[in-house]
C-alpha cells in the first residue's frame, strides 16, 4: 500500500506542472525526439531533461534510443494507478449523489 501511494504522488506531483503535461500531450500523439520537444518551448533543453526526468520517473513516459538520438513515448500503463485512484472517488460521490437525490425527492414527496 505504501508503496502505491508513492507511485500516486509522483505521478500527481508530475502532472502538477503544464509544461509537463503539456509535453505528455505531444508525446501521446506521436513519438518525438528530446529535441523536437524542446523545439515546442522557450526553456533551456537542460529544463526539458529535467521535466522528461520527473515524467520518466513517475512511468509516464519511456525513453529508448534510436541511433544517437533518444525517442519519447507515453508509457504505455501511463496513468492506470491514478485512473484507478480517481474512478474509486468518482464511483464513491456519485454513490452519494444518488443517495441524497432519494433523500430530497423523499423530503419532497413527503411535503406534497
Amino acid at each position: 500500500m505504501v508503496e502505491y501511494a508513492l507511485d500516486l504522488d509522483t505521478v500527481f506531483a508530475s502532472l502538477s506542472d503544464p509544461t509537463r503535461r503539456d509535453i505528455l500531450k505531444r508525446v501521446s500523439r506521436a513519438h518525438m525526439t528530446i529535441g523536437e520537444i524542446a523545439k515546442s518551448y522557450d526553456l533551456t533543453l537542460a529544463a526539458i531533461s529535467k521535466h522528461l526526468k520527473v515524467l520518466e520517473r513517475a512511468h509516464l513516459i519511456v525513453k529508448r534510443k534510436r541511433g544517437k538520438e533518444r525517442i519519447v513515448q507515453l508509457s504505455p500503463g501511463a496513468f492506470k494507478s491514478a485512473t484507478e485512484y480517481l474512478e474509486y472517488y468518482e464511483t464513491l460521490w456519485n454513490q452519494r449523489f444518488d443517495s441524497l437525490e432519494g433523500f430530497l425527492k423523499e423530503e419532497e414527496y413527503g411535503k406534497n
